[in-house]
């Protein structure tokens, strides 16, 4: 019960390492994988015991061909005679299990050939593990063609790749939504894609026409197509403003109506208003920056 109880446990551990779960509700793919990874434990755990099992047959041999010590029985006879009784390997549970014979014994699974005069031939049986082998791949190959090619309750690599990329191209795609939220005053960069500054214009029209007119030539506030700038002309300087505001003259902060991707957007949208020359656009205003 020791022995077992030994096995159960270093299973346990080597479970435990490689983290495998199993759940009920576990997807065909993750249990074949599960199984496949059940296959791959199963074949280390053999080769641990075969390891073991060579090293108590070396352990044999040894004690087989070294020098031993004779056992001497004394036999009820007047003139005291020695008797010597030869020792007999015991065999362990493990070469039982996996069908070894001992050294004395090969006379008894000779093969009636020889090869060469000198060499003979031994009628082993097959080392149940390596049966045990043998057959779970059996099994493993026929579930494997059941699930895949029969019933096609698994998907086959192709529809595997397919699914993966779908998911990775949403994964994507909610990482650059997060992504594009990052951005601030220090990391901003121009950016005259159509996407973005189609997305600007849509803010602009929401949030700034009411100040700066629909074609920015300005109104309430500054002209935003020509070449003077009051608090700086750099994408950077627009992101801020747009951000923090300037309370002393009228313009608000949007820092809370608006996402920083919105701001960033609409930052590039206005950068792409210079030298647009919409009609009745107000006078300049400012420091006349490139």
């Amino acid at each position: 019960m020791k022995k077992i109880r030994n096995k159960t446990l270093l299973l346990t551990l080597i479970l435990t390492a490689f983290n495998v779960e199993i759940s009920f509700g576990a997807t065909n793919t993750e249990l074949m994988n599960i199984i496949a990874l059940g296959a791959i434990l199963t074949t280390l755990v053999l080769i641990v015991m075969v390891c073991f099992v060579l090293l108590k047959t070396f352990n044999t041999m040894a004690a087989f061909l070294l020098p031993k010590e004779e056992k001497l029985v004394v036999q009820n006879d007047p003139n005291f005679e020695l008797v010597l009784e030869p020792t007999k390997t015991k065999l362990t549970i493990w070469q039982k299990l996996l069908s070894l014979r001992p050294l004395e014994e090969e006379k008894n699974i000779l093969i009636m050939h020889s090869y060469d005069g000198d060499i003979q031939e031994l009628d082993n049986p097959i080392p149940a593990w390596f049966n045990w082998m043998f057959y779970g791949t059996v099994v493993f190959g026929i579930v494997y063609l059941l699930n895949y090619h029969v019933f096609k309750i698994g998907n086959l690599q192709e529809a595997e790749y397919a699914i993966e990329m779908t998911n990775a191209a949403k994964d994507k795609e909610a990482y650059l939504a997060v992504a594009a939220n990052l951005v601030d005053e220090s990391t901003i960069k121009l950016d005259d894609n159509a996407a973005v500054l189609a997305s600007g214009k849509a803010v602009f029209t929401q949030n700034c026409v009411a100040c700066h007119s629909a074609k920015g030539q300005g109104g309430v506030g500054p002209n935003l197509t020509d070449e003077y700038w009051i608090h700086g002309a750099k994408i950077t300087d627009i992101f801020k403003v747009i951000k923090y505001g300037v309370p002393e003259k009228g313009m608000i902060s949007w820092e809370k109506q608006l996402s920083p991707k919105q701001i960033s957007d609409v930052s590039n949208y206005i950068k792409s208003l210079k030298g647009t020359n919409p009609p009745n656009a107000k006078e300049p205003q400012g420091v006349k920056e490139g």
